[in-house]
């Protein structure tokens, strides 16, 4: 059975096409011209008239890892997109009208944090130097970051809390929705998986009989493994779960720890042999962990007019726990925001901007 066709104006997406003089010089050779979607609501065509028409707040969906911004505008069987559901929401007068922009920021590893990384691309600077005046300029949007908000899932919270902390002059309020907290628990559980799929490329191939211990690279540099993965992932036209989730932590070790002067670019958190953590390494991981940015940030996190998280206590990568540590910080630090937990995993939770979209338009007004 087909999803009900929505009820009331459903607005228009349509795609604009940008060229980045930001990611020129991405090391991965990821495309400068992009398409990007926008959904305008139906209020956006009305009245125009002799004048320019009526400005409205914009908001920016930042998918997550693995993901681009069509994929939430695809047509989707049983649910609705997110211009499906925004118009459906604006129609039921739960959420002001505003304009809704789905930046295409995917790499060759899969996808970026929505961060700067030198060994993927300036994807922060993307975003809130290029794309921001970009579309003010094109639509008619408030061009005010109060009136400008942005929101996302995993990948995508994480790089809204991270933007609402350390670029607070674009955004006016955001919503994370189990955005990657705590790495700890996030990262640190799933790297012998990583691990195991990696060594598949060792060389020479491991034999039965007495382990010979290479020498030890506490340096977190790649002994050419890891080129090899990249390089059989890129050649193939279909992954295997455990090779998304192997590349998925070569990109957050690319986002969290690059280095130019590194093999690929990106060093790695812990021996590929032994799995042990090099504690130099993973350092540089946990300074971009939110759960201890809140200090640092807490004056900018101030000036935000709105603060949504949520997250499943069924999320499989056990990202509510962070979630939790992260809400403690922000309410130790007196910054306001809302915080909901919902039963429900990490995975089909797109239901849940039933309540981050309403909240945004309230406090982007």
């Amino acid at each position: 059975m087909a999803k009900k066709r929505p009820k009331g104006p459903s607005g228009r997406v349509m795609a604009l096409s940008h060229r980045s003089r930001v990611l020129a010089d991405n090391p991965l050779g990821d495309p400068v011209e992009r398409l990007h979607d926008v959904w305008l609501p139906a209020q956006y065509d009305q009245g125009r008239g002799r004048g320019r028409g009526q400005r409205f707040p914009v908001l920016f969906d930042l998918v997550g890892y693995a993901g681009g911004g069509k994929s939430h505008t695809n047509w989707r069987s049983f649910e609705e997109n997110v211009p499906e559901r925004a118009a459906r929401l604006v129609h039921e007068q739960k959420m002001a009208p505003c304009i809704i922009v789905f930046p295409d920021c995917f790499t060759a590893l899969g996808g970026n944090q929505y961060i700067n990384s030198s060994a993927l691309g300036r994807y922060a600077d993307y975003l809130t130097r290029e794309l921001i005046p970009f579309f003010d300029k094109e639509l008619r949007t408030l061009a005010d970051r109060r009136h400008r908000g942005c929101f996302g899932k995993s990948s995508g919270g994480y790089g809204a809390i991270i933007h609402g902390m350390k670029y607070t002059r674009y955004w006016g309020a955001v919503a994370n929705h189990s955005g990657d907290a705590y790495f700890d628990f996030v990262y640190g559980a799933d790297w012998p998986n990583t691990l195991d799929e990696l060594a598949k490329h060792k060389r020479p191939r491991s034999k039965d009989g007495p382990y010979a211990a290479p020498n030890a690279r506490s340096s977190g540099e790649d002994d050419g493994r890891v080129k090899r993965f990249l390089e059989r992932v890129w050649s193939r036209t279909a992954l295997s779960d455990t090779e998304v989730h192997c590349l998925m932590n070569l990109a957050m070790a690319a986002s969290y720890d690059p280095d130019p002067r590194a093999p690929n670019g990106f060093r790695l958190p812990c021996d590929l042999e032994t799995g042990e953590l090099i504690p130099a390494r993973w350092r540089r991981w946990l300074a971009h962990d939110p759960i201890n940015l809140v200090a640092r940030y807490r004056q900018d996190l101030k000036k935000l007019s709105g603060i949504y998280m949520d997250c499943g206590w069924r999320d499989q990568y056990r990202i509510h726990y962070g979630c939790r540590i992260l809400s403690k910080r922000l309410r130790e630090h007196g910054i306001a925001h809302v915080y909901e937990e919902f039963d429900g995993t990490h995975s089909g939770v797109d239901h849940r901007m039933e309540h981050s979209l309403p909240f945004l338009g309230r406090a982007l007004r």
